[in-house]
Formats: structure tokens, sequence, C-alpha cells
């Protein structure tokens, strides 16, 4: 037990320290010369979670349970802070204080993104896992929504010379608009909702949808490395969008041979 915890936990953290670290960075790239205070301060985060990525890297499956438990709440506590920066932009932004090139859609996307995050960790260290059938649904809604996220915010980012790409985008943020829809739906019918053919039906209704998703980033990014796209997309940020979206497939792969096997094991 003491392995899985410090196995799950150095996987959480080493896949969204990653993506925190490169939210920093997106932020920092959208703001403008005026605003050098958000910028030192998105430049401060990227280092942060640049360091906790290192030392993360550092450690091993047989690394001490308790080491792992004051690491987590050492980077639960820095999370916290990257998602008061979030918010505190989202702020200046609604209220016209500032015009940056980060949509606010973005911003909140991010800060979701750090919220979740916090509470994984939270989750691991108080050993306070969801049922196996709240973890499906609740998990679904969160990532059907980030995938929504993208693929509008890709739409947005293409030159609008790129029509057919932009329709592409179009259509997979109407599609994951739609499974959000049934999703919530879902979420609200629990737990009567929450039978094991039902469950199994939601996962393989999202499973190729994400699949196409991924595909579609996979060849957006290929396409910007190669300068064969017009866009206002970071190649980076055109990675980063196509792992979360493999990660949403790990998790889709995992709970469907939990829903198999009947074990609530991939959140230990």
């Amino acid at each position: 037990m003491s392995n899985l915890f410090v196995e799950r936990s150095l996987e959480e953290i080493r896949f969204w320290s990653r993506i925190m670290k490169e939210h920093a960075l997106f932020l920092r790239l959208g703001f403008t010369v005026d605003q050098p205070k958000l910028v030192q301060e998105a430049d401060h985060f990227y280092n942060v979670f640049e360091n906790i990525e290192e030392r993360a890297a550092a450690f091993t499956s047989d690394s001490d349970r308790e080491q792992i438990a004051r690491f987590n709440m050492e980077v639960y506590q820095a999370t916290t802070h990257i998602w008061a920066f979030k918010r505190k932009v989202l702020g200046l932004i609604l209220s016209c204080q500032i015009i940056t090139n980060n949509y606010p859609l973005l911003v909140d996307h991010v800060s979701r993104e750090a919220a979740y995050f916090m509470n994984r960790l939270e989750q691991l260290n108080k050993g306070i896992l969801e049922p196996l059938p709240d973890a499906i649904i609740n998990e679904n809604v969160f990532f059907l929504r980030l995938m929504a996220d993208h693929a509008k915010f890709i739409a947005h980012l293409l030159d609008p010379s790129e029509r057919n790409l932009i329709a592409d985008a179009n259509d997979f943020s109407y599609q994951f608009d739609q499974l959000l829809f049934q999703a919530v739906d879902l979420e609200s019918m629990r737990p009567e909702s929450q039978t094991k053919p039902m469950l199994t039906r939601f996962i393989e209704e999202n499973r190729p949808a994400v699949q196409s998703l991924r595909d579609f980033k996979q060849t957006a990014r290929e396409l910007i490395e190669e300068c064969r796209l017009r866009s206002n997309i970071h190649p980076l940020l055109a990675d980063h969008t196509f792992r979360e979206a493999n990660r949403f497939l790990e998790l889709l792969d995992r709970f469907e041979a939990s829903l198999t096997a009947g074990s609530n094991s991939l959140l230990k």
C-alpha cells in the first residue's frame, strides 16, 4: 500500500507540476510590456514548479512514504499560490484593470486545473478516496470540460485563413459540450445512475471522442513543428493540450479496468 501511495503521488506530481510550470509560461507570454510585475510573478511560479518537477524526478517508488507525504503538502502549498495568482489575473482582466493576450476562459481553465491538482494531493495524503462510481463521473465532468475548452482555444488561435481546421475545432467544441452536458445530467441522477452498465456505456461513448480530439491535436502539433500551420499557437501549448488528452484516455482505461475487476485501486 505504501508503494502504491508513493507511485500515485509521484505520478500526479510529475504530470501536473509540468502542467503548472507551463501555465506560468503561457500566462507570462500573454502579459504586455507594461505589466512587469505580473511577468515577474509568472517567472517566479515557472521556477517554483520547475524545481518541483526536478525534485519529483529524483524520487523512486521505493522512497519513504512519510517523505512523499511531506512533499505532497509542499507541492499542495505551491499550487494554492499559483491558483491564487491565476484567480487574481482573471479578476484583473474581468474588471478591465489590465488588457492581456490571455483569454479570460483560458485563465479560468488553468485555475481549474490547479484546483484539481490540489484536490488530488489532498485526497492522497488523507487517504480519502471517492467511490469508483463517483470518481468516474466527477473525473469525466472535469476532463470533458477541459477538452471542450481546448477545442475553443484552438479555433480562436488559428489564423482565419485556416478555414477547414477552424471548422474541425468548432465541431469538436460542440461535440464535447454535448458530452459534458450528458455527464452533468448523469451526475445529477446520482446515485441511481451509478450502475455498472450505465458507467460502462458512459466511458465507451466518451473514449472515441477523446481519441479523435487527441489525434487532431497531434496533427496540429506536427503541423506547427513543421511550420505548416498558420496560427498563434505556441508549439509547447500544442504539446501541452495533447498530453492532457492522453491523460484523460489513460484515466478512462483505468476506470474501465476497475469496473471490469470490480476494484477501486486506481485512485489509491
